[in-house]
């Protein structure tokens, strides 16, 4: 199915979004709020999501069963806050029940139904449409609907974070419009780019690489937003994004990035700045097998001592402090700042002279240029990143610089972001500056990402004792066991070296101070923003104006 997508184009955007003539609007349920972002969506069907901007907007348009709270807790049930479900009830260890609240609508008029929490749950699991959730659903055994308003979710085994797993790794999605569309297609399907949803926001509309534009449901039944209208204005970077927070063209900005972009926005009237814990770290992932062939090990990074010496040839914390200031921390591991498993964790230290013998020690000879040579193969290895993040790219050249000291070349390469999943996906590459925002909890973030056949290994790096400490860990009876468990994974995984940890930064949000009832939820930092308001008496032009 084809759908026409109308926006006014990007030249127009500031006055389209700022709405220069008063409109009629008044009271309680207007206002604009324009989030602006440097993340261009290809699909927003919630099986298919690769960017967090495509996850900001479906978080106004679908649910889940429940929602995570602000304390951010992933062990048992407590704390989580009723969305699509009412209330839920375990029938034993292994079996839990969900409610689902009658008044729940597609934004077409079906009822949601337990056949569409059923449904989810089958499509998230299949390997045709290979979810980046599908690896922290395996202990889900099955999901079946015990009539219309009643899923039962029964599991393989008890395990402390089994009821997040049941309902912050799926948004619920309709049946009635997707079992017909073959599971092969849904990357591009056209429901992708006009998705109809049960949440608190209609899609209205979508233009690649410009905006997105959701309106509030005047009949959501768990109440009409305050907020009339949401645009999530597309730009080319960092810099281009705060340049529309000071100037009044943007109201809302997840992460400000350096230190001197929060301290311009600190000091432009109207702006709030609004820290919270981070939920994402920046790391430098590392290829260990062939460019573009997995059956093979790559020539340099395939060798676990190579790795290890690149990590020591670098002062991540001088680096850190260059390019964020006193905003972030250097991980233990791939780990945000706001998992609580930080302390009694081994990491590789700096020792630009010990890396430097660690690669003599193992035949890398300083050739005449000042690169090691190793059996004709020359120390030479690419890194890229997005070509619109900033921090990447100076990340990127205090490596340069840095691994240059102990005779390694590199080459600098900033990429679309599309062609660095298409590098990703096919493995041709060396190394790639990423940024990976997690979940609430390790149970699922290294999960998916570091073990052996996960969606996100891209590094295809796998240790099966590093694996069998992850499973204790997301199996262990207590707190303080699951986290000795992740910690003994954090130093094998630090020993083996498949990625270098480079910032676990501070959040730091701006928004206008005219909105009202503002609550940044961590793991999710716009999923409240259905909650938001702007008094009337704070309204200005883009609030009244008429859509």
């Amino acid at each position: 199915m084809n759908f026409r997508i109308a926006l006014p184009a990007l030249a127009a955007l500031p006055l389209a979004i700022a709405c220069s003539s008063r409109g009629s609007c008044k009271g309680d349920y207007c206002g604009t709020v324009v989030f602006v972002t440097a993340n261009n969506p290809k699909t927003l069907l919630p099986t298919e999501i690769d960017n967090t901007a495509a996850r900001d907007v479906i978080e106004q348009v679908f649910l889940r069963l429940a929602d995570l709270g602000m304390a951010g807790n992933t062990v048992g049930d407590s704390g989580f806050v009723p969305r699509l479900a009412t209330r839920w009830e375990w029938d034993d260890a292994k079996t839990l029940v969900f409610h689902l609240d009658p008044r729940a609508r597609w934004q077409d008029g079906v009822p949601v139904t337990a056949n569409d929490v059923a449904f989810s749950f089958d499509a998230y699991r299949d390997p045709v449409v290979n979810s980046s959730a599908r690896n922290a659903l395996t202990k889900i055994a099955s999901v079946t609907v015990r009539d219309s308003v009643t899923a039962v979710f029964r599991f393989k085994e008890p395990y402390p974070t089994a009821f997040y797993d049941a309902v912050y790794q799926m948004w619920i999605i309709p049946q009635h419009l997707l079992a017909q569309v073959p599971r092969t297609d849904w990357l591009t399907a056209g429901f992708g780019q006009h998705p109809i949803g049960d949440g608190p926001y209609r899609f209205v509309s979508m233009t690649p690489g410009q905006t997105i534009e959701l309106a509030a449901d005047s009949t959501f039944f768990e109440g009409r937003p305050h907020i009339r209208r949401l645009v999530w204005k597309i730009v080319a970077n960092l810099p281009a994004a705060v340049s529309d927070i000071v100037t009044n063209q943007a109201d809302a900005l997840e992460f400000l990035g350096s230190p001197a972009n929060i301290e311009q926005v600190k000091k432009t009237p109207g702006v709030s700045v609004i820290p919270y814990p981070g939920s994402n770290y920046m790391y430098v992932e590392l290829n260990t097998r062939a460019n573009g062939d997995s059956s093979r090990p790559h020539p340099i990074l395939g060798d676990r001592e190579v790795r290890r010496a690149l990590t020591m040839a670098l002062d991540r914390q001088s680096m850190l402090t260059n390019v964020v200031g006193s905003y972030g921390k250097v991980p233990p591991g791939p780990i945000p700042q706001w998992w609580p498993i930080w302390d009694s964790v081994r990491t590789i230290p700096f020792d630009s002279a010990g890396a430097a013998r660690l690669l003599s020690a193992h035949g890398w000879r300083l050739g005449p240029d000042g690169i090691r040579v190793k059996d004709s193969v020359r120390l030479s290895l690419e890194v890229t990143f997005t070509a619109t993040s900033g921090a990447r790219q100076a990340f990127a050249r205090l490596m340069q610089a840095q691994w240059k000291a102990v005779g390694v070349d590199l080459q600098i390469q900033p990429l679309d972001q599309n062609l660095i999943a298409d590098r990703l996906t096919s493995g041709k590459f060396d190394a790639v500056i990423q940024v990976f925002n997690s979940d609430p909890t390790p149970a699922s973030g290294i999960v998916q990402h570091w073990t052996h056949g996960a969606p996100n290994n891209y590094s295809h790096w796998s240790n099966d004792d590093f694996d069998r400490l992850v499973n204790l860990a997301t199996t262990a009876a207590t707190v303080k066991q699951s986290r000795g468990y992740w910690r003994g994974a954090l130093n094998i995984i630090n020993a083996d070296a498949p990625g270098i940890w480079l910032a676990a930064p501070d959040n730091v949000a701006a928004v206008s101070s005219r909105i009202a009832d503002v609550k940044l939820r961590p793991d999710s930092y716009w999923a409240l923003v259905w909650t938001w308001r702007i008094p009337a008496d704070r309204l200005i032009d883009r609030d009244r104006a008429d859509h």
